[in-house]
């Protein structure tokens, strides 16, 4: 596995459950929700320049794409 492989598993294995405490769910839920409205796409398309970023404006932008696409306020 390369190194940019397994930086963005770590990278995404610590976003999620961030994601998911933020916004008061549990992990798999949260991945769940991510992957319906788009969230998980743009993470996986942007993860190496969101993990450059505070955790808290990552989290932030995940959930205005998810909102974009569908997902509740």
């Amino acid at each position: 596995m390369s190194k940019e492989l397994l930086n963005e598993i770590s990278f995404i294995a610590f976003i999620i459950p961030a994601f998911a405490q933020a916004y008061k769910m549990n992990a798999q839920n949260a991945y769940r929700y991510l992957k319906k409205y788009g969230g998980w796409d743009y993470l996986r398309e942007n993860w190496w320049a969101l993990h450059t970023d505070n955790p808290f404006w990552t989290v932030r932008y995940l959930y205005d794409i998810c909102y974009e696409n569908g997902g509740q306020r």
